[in-house]
């Protein structure tokens, strides 16, 4: 089972969580950065996905972390092929770093590829869109084991029917005990992203070091409060939602590391599809709908708590959600970035109308008010409570 360890959380079998040094202060570093060595840093950040020896030259199965309940599981990944180097360059140098670069900005998918998953001597193999993505679902004929809730299970990609290419997955399962499920935007929620502001988004996306992306004062301890629960032992499911690409994937998770913000499957990001053939972003329109009607049916009997932004549709989008699914969401918490007064209306609009459901519409720019609101509903600790407002008093 997870372990509270120290101020962060631990969850038992996710190799994904490893130590973090705390970032210096701002009078322990120097204090002018040439540009050169903010390109390099953001170099660092951009090329690291591409730097593991088994995609060099060859194939990649990547997959990302999955996500599952006592009746099945579900992973998704892709399959990707990126060119060797070609060329000497010493790890960590500017020259390695900008090739690793050139080499994810010419990698690709690879389409048309049967993947099998292997987990507790189960099978499931799928195809690989045309793309390279791969979406696993697999009906489980026994419980897993519900001491744990990771569970690591193989991948196996035939390329050509010639050779085979293996990787690992990490699936998250709750325990019986499962109470709740959290769903959580990312943009402008945990994170500071500026989506109104689109250059400064851009460049806090994908310029910018994991622990420069500013989480929101408190955000970390009321996600741990929420993991949690009241009694302390609920490890609850948070699935995290964000309209970036897959491409960030990495960059978000070591993000959640050092923030300790719990980590789950951060599961809904999507394809943006940046080629010389499409060089806009796909739309995504329904998107987040749509990944929440999944969760409604896969944890059938836990209500969910949405987290949100007011910047964008999420009020909206959540409204909907317990207008077509009653009874089935507790409490949704919309975090205030917007200026017009107007929007203050139309949310406070969309609160009357899912009280009439019973659900709560919190709107708020204070991560201790929302952790007070959780902790009325029962949903977290006293103590988890007083880290929130600790941790807001000292932001």
């Amino acid at each position: 089972m997870p372990a509270l360890h120290g101020a962060g959380v631990v969850l038992s079998g996710c190799p994904a969580y490893v130590p973090w040094n705390r970032p210096r202060s701002p009078a322990m570093r120097a204090p002018h950065r040439s540009l050169g060595r903010m390109l390099h840093r953001a170099l660092k950040v951009i090329a690291r996905p591409v730097k593991s020896d088994r995609g060099r030259g060859g194939v990649v199965v990547h997959a990302f972390r999955g996500y599952g309940a006592a009746t099945r599981v579900e992973v998704m990944g892709r399959v990707f092929r990126q060119l060797p180097l070609g060329v000497s360059a010493p790890e960590g140098s500017l020259r390695r770093d900008l090739l690793d670069v050139l080499r994810r900005g010419l990698r690709w998918g690879i389409k048309g590829i049967p993947v099998t998953l292997e987990l507790h001597g189960q099978r499931q193999t799928v195809t690989t869109d045309r793309d390279g993505y791969f979406d696993i679902h697999m009906a489980l004929a026994a419980p897993l084991v519900s001491e744990r809730i990771w569970h690591r299970g193989r991948l196996d990609a035939v390329i050509r029917g010639e050779h085979s290419v293996g990787s690992q997955a990490e699936i998250y399962v709750p325990p019986p005990t499962l109470d709740l499920v959290v769903i959580s935007d990312i943009d402008d929620t945990v994170m500071r992203t500026g989506v109104a502001n689109k250059l400064k988004m851009m460049y806090r996306l994908f310029l910018r070091q994991a622990h420069q992306r500013t989480a929101f004062a408190g955000v970390a301890e009321f996600y741990r409060a929420l993991f949690a629960g009241a009694d302390g032992h609920r490890y609850r499911p948070m699935l995290y939602v964000s309209r970036g690409p897959w491409g960030l994937y990495e960059v978000l998770e070591e993000f959640f590391q050092r923030n300790r913000i719990p980590i789950g499957p951060i599961l809904f990001l999507r394809e943006w599809g940046l080629t010389l053939q499409r060089p806009l972003p796909r739309r995504a329109r329904e998107h987040k709908y749509r990944l929440i009607e999944q969760m409604l049916a896969l944890y059938a009997r836990q209500p969910l708590v949405l987290i949100g932004d007011s910047g964008q549709h999420d009020p909206e989008t959540y409204a909907r959600v317990v207008r077509e699914h009653p009874g089935r969401v507790k409490a949704i918490y919309i975090r205030h970035v917007h200026r017009a007064s107007a929007r203050d209306d139309e949310i406070a609009r969309l609160a009357r109308e899912v009280a009439e459901d019973g659900c709560h519409l919190v709107l708020t720019d204070d991560s201790a008010e929302m952790a007070a609101h959780a902790h009325d509903l029962g949903l977290v600790s006293t103590a988890g409570l007083t880290a929130v407002r600790r941790a807001v008093a000292q932001a």
